[in-house]
């Protein structure tokens, strides 16, 4: 057969081609959808990235198997759309450019408000993009069109009406009450923005003497030392019997000596410490709830600061820290300080800037969140939403069963403002202006009659001559009693509604990130506008993401959007798996094991990285990822490069574009094509389900194991040897590498559009072409299990050369016992394959042959293999080997013996570790046998 040399590269080259195609696909409008009413709608919008980072192995994981998610639904013709689009990130994004001000010699304080907040726009302009440009380095194929920003027109528009919603329906209300606080943020936290972390710290056992005999004492453990002089009783258990007698007592407050009570209440451990415990109300969350129990008064002794306030006596300004030691000191001093042990526990910290959190009492907004709860569990107990994994779902249900108000104001300036106006006029019942009652605390003083005004009420500064803009563009904070009655506006309050009065303040504080975040889905689509896109694609399909943020915002995105759209927001929940390095541990900077994704789309290219992430994306598991992967992959393609020259040298003498089973003559053609339609099932199967890596390693499996290994080398044997088959054989290579190239498509979009396109030289993209069915090709059931007779004996031969080291320049005569009629006439069939492939010099076949003295056997099912050996390797030699690599594997066995038969390793080593050996003992096992055989067949020679 008459091959045609081509110009086509020797090898793929992913740097020179990558941006040319993805330029191509953008340009040509590829990623948007069609908004053909005829076709099926299918969205996904991304997790919006941060705009202060780079893409991480989360990020491109992420991104990954959306894609390939939106370029499968829109090859099978639905009219997809992926949303893109970035998230603001408050808290993060400012402590980014606080950092970049801070390395100018300032801080926000010193330029104010606006002009930190231009900042932070350029910030956004010039840095934000960057992973958007990196998502599109992994071909990630979203309408950029469609673009969104959480802080943009649209979606602030959105957010206005969302809060001005719930806020004339009392589901947001402000509160003063105990808040996670970051002394260096300066802002309020939830509690799922606090990391706890266990750390080795002290425990202090503190004397506190009777009021009426100061020479007895009750004795308190505490972690917290500098904490005590916000102390307002003493709390033991009432079944604690060494207490009893105390309860009702009153005693003195070392070093403060102010007088508190000794209180009984069930919540206090008998086994912490001495069993009594200190209650500082203003500063912990257990004993604010017993605050409220028993009526206690708070005392407030660190400020927003993390000083000590003028509460805290000759303490005040003292930073935290350096007031406990100061008050250790005093307490040894004055013989109060019993001992101090070592004592491991929790300690919370700032999920971004990683400062220890302190609990703060101050007012802050809520919304009121069980009745919007209610409803989002109701529609995932009713399979509205699934979640796969659906191992998740249990945490999901755990969380919204118990779930608390959300504290939604942060005191930061980035982000959406709060938008609610308090006015100076109006007065409380008792007549007094509330310009009377706000007070506020500036960052920078002003400077009246040569004094430095640092704080007042507003009507004091106002009094000074200070302007209403002023006072807004400098308060650092505003303390704003929730008595006072705000008003709540779309677009900016002027007046108010009730005196008439333009002395308003607006709020200072913005929303927390997750609230825009929360409307995601909808306002994305041009919500609480009638848009087009709203009424198309919402709700959308499916939702990726990880499962650190299912509290965060998955679970708010149902509840907002059951609420605002009266629809779930997405039908399913895919929790992908954490990306840890290859020896399992999480990744992090301080390790050293951060792995770049994008050097190593550089390094191998953007289709083997993609597809070494789609492998790995096992449900339920995390992934332990390896550059080798990569690099495996990478040959991968150097395979189906390989496969498309070899294909296209022939592709002048193809005659038929699509063909069937039945077309075929020869069962080789019959069984890939049968094959081909058992994988274009599995595929579609494995998609539909989510297992991505299952999807891709069909694929894998397919194109290299059979397409290439397999009929690729039996497709020589009938073209070089000028056969009738070698028509059918090259529009069958043609047809079966196309279709499998489709397949392949969703996760390798450049490779395939470049052999599609650009070397096959199709009229259209692969993008847009037509995806795989199931039922597009009729399966041949004779020819499958021909081809695994064949494939049988091709590898009995294969796998007696490689044990007994025969040489592959060797050709072997080959002696085939059939067991069964068919098997004998299915091998005759296929006689000529099994002698090319196996490099076979005679195949004897026949129901009557005897194995010959000193015949290495294989064997099958239905046949045995048998293959004289003498003459053609060192016997003795042989042997040697043999029976050394034997003794290797029995130390092997035997040591993996002791280790499986010891109790505390199968009980106390992880499940992953103990199957990994129990696999590797049962291999090795079977290897064991393999050898003895072997090393029999070789004494039998000898003897």
């Amino acid at each position: 057969m008459l091959k045609k040399e081509l110009s086509i590269n020797e090898t793929y080259q992913p740097a020179t081609i990558e941006e040319k195609l993805y330029s191509l696909w953008e340009e040509k409008g590829f990623f948007k959808p069609a908004l053909d009413s005829k076709k099926q709608p299918y969205c996904i919008v991304i997790p919006p990235p941060n705009v202060t980072g780079t893409l991480h192995m989360g990020h491109a994981l992420n991104a990954t198997l959306q894609d390939i998610l939106i370029r499968w639904k829109r090859m099978l013709g639905y009219d997809a759309l992926w949303i893109p689009g970035t998230d603001h990130a408050g808290i993060a994004t400012q402590n980014v450019v606080e950092r970049q001000l801070l390395s100018e010699g300032v801080d926000r304080y010193t330029i104010g408000r606006d002009a930190f907040l231009e900042r932070v726009w350029q910030w956004k302009e010039n840095c934000g993009g960057r992973i958007i440009d990196q998502l599109k380095r992994i071909g990630a194929s979203c309408d950029w069109s469609r673009l969104r920003f959480t802080m943009d027109e649209g979606l602030s528009k959105a957010v206005r009406e969302v809060f001005l919603r719930l806020f004339d329906e009392g589901l947001i209300y402000r509160d003063l009450r105990l808040i996670n606080w970051c002394p260096r943020c300066h802002t309020a936290l939830s509690d799922l923005e606090v990391e706890h972390e266990e750390l080795e710290g002290k425990l202090y056992y503190i004397k506190y003497p009777f009021k009426d005999d100061p020479s007895q004492f009750i004795t308190v453990a505490t972690t917290r030392p500098e904490t005590m002089l916000g102390d307002t009783a003493v709390a033991v258990n009432p079944e604690d019997k060494r207490y009893k007698n105390l309860v009702g007592n009153t005693i003195i407050l070392p070093l403060i000596n102010r007088e508190i009570p000794i209180i009984a209440d069930s919540a206090v451990d008998m086994e912490f410490g001495t069993g009594a415990v200190k209650v500082t109300p203003a500063h912990d969350f257990n004993d604010a709830e017993m605050a409220q129990r028993h009526n206690l008064p708070y005392v407030c002794v660190i400020d927003e600061e993390g000083k000590m306030t003028d509460e805290a006596g000759q303490y005040k300004a003292l930073d935290r820290y350096e007031a406990r030691k100061k008050i250790i000191d005093d307490l040894t001093e004055a013989g109060l300080l019993d001992k101090v042990e070592k004592h491991k526990h929790s300690v919370g910290h700032c999920y971004r800037c990683k400062t220890v959190i302190e609990p703060f009492q101050t007012v802050q907004w809520y919304v009121k969140i069980k009745p919007l709860a209610e409803q989002a569990l109701m529609v995932v107990e009713e399979g509205r939403i699934r979640f796969i994994p659906d191992g998740w779902v249990n945490n999901y249900y755990a969380w919204m069963r118990d779930i608390k108000d959300w504290c939604i104001s942060r005191q930061l300036w980035w982000g959406h403002r709060i938008p609610v106006w308090y006015c100076a006029k109006c007065k409380t019942a008792d007549g007094r202006e509330h310009g009377d009652l706000i007070e506020i605390r500036f960052y920078k003083p002003f400077i009246v009659n040569g004094k430095e005004i640092w704080s007042g009420t507003y009507n004091e500064l106002r009094k000074l001559g200070i302007t209403k803009r002023e006072i807004e563009q400098r308060a650092k904070m505003l303390r704003i009693p929730k008595e006072i009655k705000p008003f709540a506006g779309r677009d900016e309050v002027k007046h108010c509604r009730e005196c008439g009065s333009e002395e308003l303040i607006q709020d200072p504080d913005v929303l927390d990130t997750w609230f825009s975040s929360a409307l995601w889905p909808f306002s994305t689509l041009g919500w609480p506008d009638e848009a087009e896109d709203l009424k198309r694609f919402y709700p959308t399909n499916v939702l990726v993401t990880g499962f650190d943020i299912i509290f965060f915002w998955v679970a708010r995105m149902i509840m907002m959007g059951l609420k605002f759209m009266k629809e779930v927001p997405f039908r399913d929940v895919y929790i992908h798996a954490l990306i840890r390095d290859s020896k399992g541990q999480k990744m992090s900077k301080s390790k050293g094991n951060v792995i770049d994704p994008i050097v190593m789309v550089e390094k191998y290219g953007a289709d083997a990285f993609r597809f070494t992430l789609a492998a790995f994306a096992a449900q339920g598991r995390d992934i332990k990822f390896s550059e080798e992967r990569v690099e495996g992959y990478r040959h991968f393609i150097n395979k189906i490069w390989n496969a498309m020259k070899f294909i296209m040298s022939f592709q002048h003498l193809r005659t038929e574009e699509s063909i069937t089973v039945d077309d075929m003559k020869s069962f080789k053609d019959k069984w890939i094509l049968s094959r081909l339609s058992e994988t274009i099932d599995e595929t579609n199967k494995a998609l539909e389900a989510y297992r991505f890596n299952d999807a891709a390693n069909t694929v894998y499996q397919f194109l290299w194991h059979e397409f290439c290994d397999w009929y690729i080398e039996l497709s020589k044997v009938v073209l070089y040897s000028e056969s009738d088959e070698a028509k059918d054989t090259i529009n069958c290579l043609f047809y079966v590498f196309e279709t499998v190239l489709k397949l392949l498509h969703p996760f390798m979009p450049f490779v395939t559009e470049e052999i599609w396109f650009n070397i096959l030289g199709k009229t259209e993209s692969i993008m847009i072409s037509s995806y795989p069915g199931s039922d597009s090709i009729k399966k041949d059931e004779e020819s499958l299990k021909k081809m695994r007779y064949i494939m049988d004996a091709v590898t009995g031969i294969r796998s007696i050369r490689g044990e007994l080291n025969i040489a592959p320049s060797i050709t072997l005569d080959v002696y085939i016992k059939s067991l069964s009629s068919e098997a004998e006439g299915i091998l005759h069939e296929g006689n000529q394959f099994i002698l090319k492939l196996a490099r076979a010099k005679n195949l004897t076949i026949g129901k009557d042959i005897v194995r010959q003295k000193g015949s290495a056997i294989s064997v099958k099912k239905d046949f045995e293999i048998y293959i004289p050996v003498k003459g053609l390797i060192d016997i003795e030699q042989e042997k040697k080997r043999l029976l050394k690599e034997l003794q290797k594997m029995d130390q092997e066995i035997s040591f993996l013996n002791k280790k499986l038969m010891n109790e505390d390793f199968i009980k106390n080593a992880p499940q992953d570790v103990v199957n990994k050996d129990k696999e590797k003992y049962e291999e090795l096992l079977i290897k064991s046998d393999k050898i003895k055989e072997n090393v029999s067949v070789l004494e039998e020679i000898i003897n």
